[in-house]
Parts: C-alpha cells; sequence; structure tokens
C-alpha cells in the first residue's frame, strides 16, 4: 500500500516537473482587451516581461471582457491585465459591498480566482470605474469637485446637461445610484442620450457643447479628460465599484516563471489616476502607438 501510494507521490512528482519544465520552455502569451487602456497595459507587460529575459508571444487587444477571460480560463493566453471590480461580475457577487473597498476588492478576487488556478499580481493605485465629469471651466467657477458638489449646485438651480450612453442612464448601478445617494435627479432635458457606450462621445459632446452639454459620463482613467479640459468629480461616498487594473496569471505559469511578479510590481504600483490619464491621453488624443507610450513610460521608471 505505501509503495503504491509512493509510487503514485512520484509519479506526480514527475508530471508536475514535466509539465513545469514544458511550460518554461513555451513563451508566455500575454493578451489584454480590446480598448486604448488594454492597449497601453498590456504593452507595459510584454516589454517589461521581454526586457527581464521572458520570451513572450504578443496576442494584444485580443476582445471584450468575456472573451479574453474565457480564453485565460482555457489556457489558451496566460496573463492579462484586469479590473478587480469585475469580480462582482465573475463570481455572481454584484450585491456585495466588497467591491467598493480598493483591498477588500482585490482580497476578494484574489482569493476566489486561486480556485480557478489563477494569480492577481500587484494592481495599480488608480481606479478605472465610471464617473461623471464636468467642464473645467464649469468646475472652476462653481468650486465643483466632487458629486455632493454638484448636489448643492443642482439644488441652488444650476444649469447641467449631461452625455451618456443609455446603459448608464438606465443601469441601476449607475446614474439612478448617483443619484440615490447623492440626493439629486437629472430630467430628460437635462441629458444627452447617446448611441453606444464610448466615452470618447459623451467627453467630446461637453467638450463642443453639443447641445449644451457641459457634463459626460467617463472612466476615471479616460485619456481625453486632461486634453479636453474635463474634470472627474469625486465619488466620496463610494457610490461605484473599484476597478483597479492588475495583471492576472495562470498559476502554473507563475511556477515556470516566478520572476513575472517582481517584474510587473513596480509598474503598476507607478500606475496611479493621473498616469494612466496621461499615458492613455498620449495614445487616445495625440494618436501615439501604445508600444513607444509604453517603452517612454518604462524607460522613466528605469532611470
Amino acid at each position: 500500500m505505501n509503495r503504491t501510494l509512493n509510487g503514485l507521490a512520484a509519479l506526480a512528482a514527475g508530471t508536475f516537473l514535466t509539465l513545469a519544465t514544458a511550460q518554461a520552455d513555451a513563451p508566455v502569451v500575454v493578451s489584454s482587451k480590446i480598448d486604448t487602456e488594454g492597449s497601453v497595459l498590456g504593452q507595459l507587460i510584454l516589454q517589461r516581461l521581454e526586457a527581464g529575459g521572458i520570451e513572450v508571444q504578443d496576442r494584444l487587444q485580443l476582445g471584450g471582457t468575456s472573451i479574453v477571460r474565457e480564453a485565460l480560463l482555457a489556457g489558451e493566453i496566460d496573463l492579462y491585465p484586469e479590473y478587480t471590480g469585475n469580480g462582482a461580475f465573475f463570481f455572481d457577487m454584484t450585491d456585495s459591498d466588497v467591491w467598493h473597498d480598493a483591498e477588500r476588492a482585490y482580497a476578494t478576487v484574489r482569493e476566489r480566482d486561486a480556485d480557478n488556478g489563477l494569480v492577481w499580481l500587484s494592481p495599480a493605485n488608480a481606479n478605472n470605474t465610471w464617473a461623471m465629469s464636468v467642464r473645467g471651466d464649469l468646475a472652476r467657477e462653481h468650486a465643483l469637485a466632487t458629486l455632493e458638489d454638484l448636489a448643492v449646485y443642482l439644488a441652488d438651480g444650476g444649469e447641467l446637461k449631461f452625455a451618456a450612453s443609455a446603459e448608464f442612464v438606465e443601469s441601476e448601478q449607475a446614474l439612478p445610484a448617483f443619484q440615490q445617494a447623492y440626493g439629486f435627479e437629472l430630467s430628460e432635458a437635462q441629458l444627452l442620450v447617446l448611441s453606444g457606450g464610448n466615452t470618447a462621445a459623451t467627453m467630446r459632446a461637453a467638450a463642443q457643447q453639443t447641445s449644451g452639454v457641459n457634463a459626460a459620463m467617463t472612466y476615471g482613467t479616460d485619456g481625453g479628460l486632461g486634453a479636453l479640459d474635463l474634470v472627474v468629480l469625486a465619488d466620496t461616498l463610494g457610490v461605484q465599484p473599484v476597478y483597479q487594473p492588475a495583471p492576472v496569471v495562470r498559476e502554473e505559469v507563475l511556477a515556470a516563471y516566478p520572476e513575472i511578479e517582481s517584474l510587473l510590481a513596480p509598474v503598476f504600483e507607478a500606475l496611479d489616476l493621473e498616469t494612466l490619464q496621461h499615458l492613455n491621453g498620449e495614445v487616445a488624443v495625440n494618436g501615439r502607438d501604445p508600444r513607444q507610450v509604453a517603452a517612454d513610460f518604462l524607460d522613466d521608471l528605469d532611470d
């Protein structure tokens, strides 16, 4: 009996070593979502690993969240940047309060995904969540910095016209949640609902004052915010979930290349909100190649 168990243990150990060796001989397949931030974060990961002596395969901008997530779970890709707040949907926990706290969100998604053989590495100190932003001139004139400020401004009869997607207006997690928490309500006349969910269109409407628009649905790290002089109003009550970007890697790949963790940690720790806005803006607004934007950032980081 003991001999059989020992034999099985030896066989298992040998199989693990064989798999680890095979994994170490294969390139690490790096992927990302098909958006501006995905291209930037994906390039940062790809170039950092390559500079660290790890052979990589480029499958960046593969698709939307569901496509990239399923590819990772299926072992078709090895590593990509994901957002902590998406754990609410991955694990059917949308009613949980943990997603409104950065530390609890990260701890929860890391613990839950361990059961899937996935490891969440160090996140960026930035929150790419849904936000309400106003034109810079409006913010400066009326001292608008938070959504509480906006509520007071509206209660005093302040003029506002808000550009957003239908999803943002209708989803209980978006505009209705903001209105309930901060005690204001936008009428139909105060809304410009645009087809699709592209924040580039809503930000452009605010910047160009289309149909009198002076505020827009955005994401916290949108690249056009600074260039278009839009100010994100702080969600001081924590209405929206926290969406911190972090590399997610398959456990067996990390076992084969443990240096991945130490290579990527300082990169993501350097990505605060303003830095991500700037990097995204270089691509989305200035039209620069995300490869070069990432390369320049990594050069500065290493200096």
